[in-house]
């Protein structure tokens, strides 16, 4: 077993992905220190050292996926006909994330979740961003802002979450390109009624046909 503590950067990141692994298999409650320890080549003291405990370990697992909900957040598109589209193709390169809220969902009951105001950010930026969308009439005023959030969220993490019943509906696998194809035409095409009445009839003419 590997205890060397010649390069800690590497042997912490070492520790994050065998962590990151077990936790998307388990679950926080069901992972087990000892084998993320042994998948990391080190001994279970060498990770208390670098994360404290369980919970530490499982924070900084986190605050990747924090950082790529800011990225997220920041270069989302204005245009509301292409925003769901856009987050739809992000969230399909985040099925371990969507994994880990899952196992959360399952395990948390009513108690606070691990690291929530560090990660309340995000969406607190997500909320100002559609608020700012708005006051630009690109986004209908009558819109809660944090129920449409959600919203967002939910339309674009749903067909990952939930693979059997996207297959049940459709008849497609979320794989399948015409799957992919009209899904994007979908969401391209509710974005368009997103808008202010008045935006939606200032819409370049032409646009949905170049689709």
């Amino acid at each position: 077993m590997v205890t060397s503590q010649r390069n800690p950067i590497r042997t912490r990141e070492r520790i994050l992905r065998a962590a990151r692994r077990e936790f998307v298999a388990k679950g926080f409650a069901g992972a087990r220190v000892d084998v993320i320890a042994r998948a990391a080549s080190v001994n279970k003291r060498m990770l208390y050292h670098y994360f404290n405990n369980k919970e530490g370990l499982y924070r900084a697992t986190l605050y990747e996926g924090m950082a790529t909900n800011l990225d997220l957040v920041a270069s989302a598109l204005a245009d509301p006909d292409e925003l769901l589209p856009f987050l739809f193709a992000r969230v399909a390169k985040r099925a371990d994330g969507i994994r880990l809220l899952q196992w959360e969902a399952l395990a948390a009951g009513d108690r606070k979740p691990i690291a929530e105001d560090e990660r309340r950010k995000a969406w607190v930026e997500a909320t100002e961003r559609i608020r700012d969308a708005q006051r630009a009439r690109r986004l209908h005023p009558d819109l809660d802002a944090e129920h449409l959030v959600l919203a967002l969220m939910a339309l674009s993490i749903f067909p990952q979450a939930f693979p059997q019943l996207t297959h049940i509906v459709t008849g497609l696998r979320l794989a399948d390109a015409e799957f992919q194809q009209r899904q994007a035409r979908f969401l391209r095409r509710l974005g368009m009624h997103l808008r202010p009445p008045a935006a939606r009839t200032t819409a370049p003419a032409g646009k949905e046909k170049q689709r």
